[in-house]
């Protein structure tokens, strides 16, 4: 990744996961930007902010209308080694007929924080699990539906690569990364806490109860959890060196997901959790 497009993702981890704080214009500082969760961004920005994260508007999940966002052309750059080109994806949401660009997606996901199974030695089989990486679990017509506006947006195919199907119940499980790097925040987790029935899932109010990994550290909260998941999405494809891939000539795009907050109103015992390391045919 380019020195300023690294800078600009670590601005972008650290807007998402600050505490929440009303949008207001700092004349002193710039008078075209305002405050989102204690930092300053774009009117735009904020308003893309507000519309993904405080509002959870223009979502893909089971019977939800088709969400009103494009994922833009993807700008690839090789890191010097290797033969893989990567890139961050970003998105375009209209916003009652203004265009506005924001770095984040929101699923109707099931978060997996339940405990995984360890060998007879001991040692876990699926290692780190909860502190830098974790299953979330979507239906099958969610995620054909996101590779769908990949395809439509940037024009690359989605490769299985990251995926594993569960074709018994049209369920999908995704690897999601967690952010668990010094100086860099962690993801929130949100339980609601106050509901306006009348006002859908928009309606709903929210408290932070702390990180993804703190919760999945308190065997109370180690369930299967119900929400929408904000996440931000990179990819990588297969290509040389001295040739930047471009779609339609070049293998298919593998994504990659990483949860930045995670929004919950309850858990389940619907979905059976992953318990064991499955079969690595979809995974990294």
């Amino acid at each position: 990744m380019h020195k300023m497009a690294a800078n600009e993702a670590n601005v972008n981890q650290n807007i998402a996961a600050q505490n929440e704080q009303a949008g207001q214009i700092d004349v002193d500082e710039d008078p075209n930007m305002v405050q989102w969760r204690g930092n300053l961004v774009t009117e735009k920005e904020a308003k893309a902010l507000r519309h993904v994260f405080d509002n959870l508007q223009d979502h893909f999940g089971h019977q939800r209308p088709d969400p009103r966002v494009r994922f833009n052309h993807v700008s690839l750059a090789h890191p010097g080694h290797g033969q893989k080109w990567h890139g961050d994806v970003d998105f375009t949401y209209d916003i009652d007929g203004d265009h506005c660009k924001l770095n984040y997606i929101g699923m109707d996901v099931c978060i997996d924080l339940a405990p995984k199974l360890v060998h007879k030695h001991g040692q876990p089989l699926l290692n780190d699990y909860g502190s830098t990486w974790l299953y979330v679990y979507l239906p099958q017509l969610s995620i054909d539906r996101v590779k769908s506006y990949m395809k439509a947006g940037t024009g690359w195919d989605v490769s299985g690569e990251g995926f594993i199907d569960d074709n018994n119940r049209s369920m999908v499980a995704i690897e999601v990364k967690l952010c668990n790097e010094s100086g860099q925040p962690e993801p929130s987790f949100w339980v609601v806490k106050d509901k306006d029935a009348s006002g859908g899932r928009g309606s709903m109010s929210f408290s932070r109860i702390g990180s993804v990994q703190e919760v999945a550290a308190q065997p109370h909260q180690q369930r299967i959890h119900r929400g929408i998941g904000i996440f931000s999405i990179s990819m990588e494809v297969d290509g040389t060196s001295n040739l930047e891939p471009t779609p339609g000539t070049w293998d298919e795009a593998n994504l990659s997901f990483t949860l930045v907050s995670a929004r919950t109103w309850g858990v389940t015992d619907c979905v059976a959790p992953i318990v064991y390391a499955p079969s690595k045919r979809h995974l990294d």
